[in-house]
Order: C-alpha cells, then structure tokens, then sequence
C-alpha cells in the first residue's frame, strides 16, 4: 500500500526546487527503490542522456513498453515539425509510481509523463504538476471538448486547474479462442451471450486433467475483469459522489458470488497459478479458453503467434435480468513536471500528443483507441486478422473506472481482501462486509 504524501515530502520538494531554480536539472532520475538492479541502470543511464539543461532533451516517462514503438514514430514527427528533442523512458507499472514518486521527493520528476486516475489526486494536491489550465486555453490546436468529459474531469483540480490532457481511451472486451471452441463443438461469443452463457461455456472448455481451463481472472485484474460485471448486475464500486462504497449492494455480492462459484468449480486456475502468471500470459500458452482484456492489450496480444493463429475478440456478455453489457473505461493523460527545465517545449509536446493530427495516428498505428472525437475510424484496421470492432461495440455503455481522491489506498485493501473469496477462505459476504467498512473509513477521510 502506497504512503501518501505528508509534510517532510512536501518540504523535501520545496527545498530541491530552491536548490534547482529555473536552470538545469536532472529530469526522468530513478531510484534504488524502484525495482531491480536493472531498473536502477535504466535509470542512472537516463539521466545522463536526459539531463534537460545541457541536451534540450525532454526525457518522457511511460509504463508500456508496447506502446513505445508507436509513440517513438509520433514524437519522431513532433520533432521534426518543432526541433524538439524527446527521449522515451519505459519503466514497468510496479516500478513506475515508485519512480515517479522518488522523483517528486527529489525534484527530478521526469519532464513529461503518463499520469493515470488512480495517482491525479495527491500528485495535483501537493503541486507536483504544470498547471496547464491558461496554456489549453490560449491553445489553437487543443480541443477539449472533443474528449470524454468523464476523462478530461479526471485530470481537472477541483475544477480549477488542468493538470493532463488526455492520451486515449480504453474499454473492454472478451478474448477466446477458437481452436478450443472448435474442439468442444462451440459456437463462438457473440452479441446474444450472457454471463450464463459464458459460465457454461467455461464448463466444457475445462479439461478434467488440469491442461485446460474455461477462463482465468485475478482479483487484482479490476477494470478489465471483475468491476464490468459488477456493474452488469447492478452493482457498484463506489458511489456516484465517492463518498461511499458499493460492496454492500445486492449487485456487488451477486457478481463476485457467480464469479468465485465458477473457480469453486474448478473452471478456472487455482489462485496459486494465478497469482504467479497473468491471464494474458496463460492464454498465450494455451491454457485458458477466454479472458477479458482491454484494448490497451492489442499489441501484446495480437502480435503473439499463438493468438494470432487460434483467437479471436468479442463483445464481453450481459446480464440476462439487468440486460447491461457494461465496459468500464479509463483513459491515460499527459501531464508535466512543474519543475520541468523545460516548461514551454514539455507543454508543446503535450499540446502535440493532444492534437488531432497526434491522435489519429495513435489511432492509425493501433497503439490505443485514442481519446480524441472522430479519430477511432482506421483504429480498427490496425490489426485485420482480428475484430477490434468489439471494443468499440463496447462503447454502447461505459462506465468510468471508479476513482476518488485515494483509490490507490482502498483499491489495494479491496484486491487484498479478495484473495479469501477467490481462495473459498472466506464468504464473499464476509469479504465484502469487510472491503464496505474498511473503505467507507477511509472515503471519509478524504
């Protein structure tokens, strides 16, 4: 569980940024505590190569190395049209926020960076960001009106400050594979499935012998896996005004009641397996029949031999009784160091990432569904062997990702407490009693 910040890192913040004032600094530093040993020299080698005052390089930090590729040929574009320099820093998602943070401690943040819905709130509370607010206003290439207004809302300080535009947008969506539903004399998913379709379909694509399971989800794999039928069968995360939780609803305790009972049944991996391998990377052996995934997953997915010569996607089930086909949604946004060296060229990039023409060819490149209105058409094509029309199908009913001022704290209780419904160590009502107290205590701190 992630610390918040307190007084002694404000004050560490404030004391680095008198020492640094407005001249060079070492931009995109990492740290010891980040991860491993090769994260460290990833990091130390960055700041050689990023050091914003003597290169005029913005070092750029992501936590997907599969968009990297995409992203190097867009900002390969931004500067030549600019004459700005960008360097691509990936460090993995377990390591990432543990980077960023050692960074604001430090006052070496990175110049511009990823900022995600789970991280806005302490990072914009304690002015670790560029406040973008007059620069989005003064802008001629920027339209926010043409993003998700849930997703520019994220990135927006108590309605005052704009701390990130918005990178792309992601829903949901069910991977199978038709090899095994061929073996088991299936039909594929489609449009008609429901949540009992699936659980019957789980049945017979499950192998008594353990080299074949029905399906695979993690308790940790939230937005792409459990919140979506949650919602399905009218239930929630958090309420509508984040004030309090939703694991006392019927809907809630009904979803994760159907979803335990089908690991009882042995239709999925037993925690133990699950807990040391992503469901990704047992569908990609061959192991599991369906996942549920977003679409920030295509380029892993897609370009993975196995699946591209025995899968396929479809639209993720609904709810028989609620008639719901829920895709919970999320989006990523650019946002900056306020200590940046380099503010106006670290907002230029982002005013850049945040344009049409940007956002179109993130889309183009099938990196991710860009966030951009109108820019999803040729997303579609990126990968022809494959039908990424379900997650744009998905679109039909979204809902945002449930956030509030400190979703890292109880979303981390929440996955932790969910290993004992997963396991059968304990009740789900018992576990979602639980998970309801203990975050309705901590929103009322917030």
């Amino acid at each position: 569980m992630k610390r918040k910040w307190g007084l002694t890192a404000v004050m560490a913040v404030i004391m680095a940024s008198v020492l640094i004032g407005c001249g060079s600094r070492q931009s995109g530093q990492g740290s010891a505590s980040a991860g491993s040993e090769e994260t460290k020299q990833n990091s130390e080698s960055s700041v050689e190569a990023g050091n914003t005052g003597s290169s005029g390089t913005l070092t750029v930090a992501i936590w997907d190395k599969n968009q990297e590729p995409g992203l190097t040929e867009i900002m390969k574009d931004f500067t030549e049209e600019t004459g700005i320099k960008t360097q691509i820093q990936v460090t993995p998602w377990e390591q990432y926020w543990t980077m960023l943070e050692a960074g604001a401690t430090g006052g070496s943040l990175p110049d511009v960076f990823w900022m995600h819905s789970n991280e806005i709130a302490r990072y914009s509370e304690y002015g670790m960001l560029l406040d973008l607010t007059d620069r989005i206003k003064s802008s001629d290439k920027l339209d926010m009106d043409k993003f998700p207004k849930d997703i520019v809302e994220i990135y927006n300080w108590e309605g005052t400050k704009q701390y990130a535009v918005p990178k792309d947008i992601d829903t949901i969506a069910l991977w199978y594979n038709k090899t095994m539903f061929d073996e088991a004399g299936l039909p594929y998913p489609d449009q008609d499935w429901t949540w009992e379709t699936f659980a019957n379909a789980a049945k017979k694509l499950t192998k008594p012998d353990g080299s074949q399971y029905g399906f695979a989800l993690r308790p940790t794999n939230d937005q792409a896996g459990w919140n979506n039928i949650v919602y399905d069968m009218g239930g929630y995360v958090i309420s509508q005004d984040k004030k309090s939780s939703g694991f006392s609803q019927e809907g809630t305790v009904k979803a994760l009641t159907f979803l335990t009972g089908l690991m009882k049944e042995g239709y999925a991996p037993p925690y133990e397996v699950i807990a040391e391998n992503t469901e990704e990377a047992l569908f990609e052996a061959g192991k599991v029949a369906m996942i549920t995934q977003g679409s920030w997953m295509l380029p892993e997915l897609c370009n993975n031999d196995y699946v591209k010569a025995n899968c396929d996607i479809a639209v993720l089930p609904k709810d028989a009784e609620t008639g719901r086909r829920v895709s919970i949604y999320n989006g990523l946004g650019w946002a900056a160091s306020a200590n940046t060296g380099m503010p106006e060229e670290a907002w230029k990039l982002i005013e850049y990432m945040g344009s049409k023409e940007a956002q179109q060819k993130q889309s183009d490149l099938g990196i991710v569904i860009s966030a951009y209105e109108g820019t999803t058409e040729n997303w579609v094509k990126a990968y022809p062997d494959f039908n990424l029309k379900a997650y744009l199908d998905m679109m039909e009913t979204l809902v945002i990702r449930p956030y509030s001022k400190t979703t890292v704290t109880w979303n981390n209780m929440t996955n932790e407490k969910l290993i004992d419904a997963w396991t059968g160590a304990r009740s789900v009502e018992e576990v979602c009693k639980d998970i309801d107290q203990d975050m309705n205590a901590m929103l009322a701190q917030e």
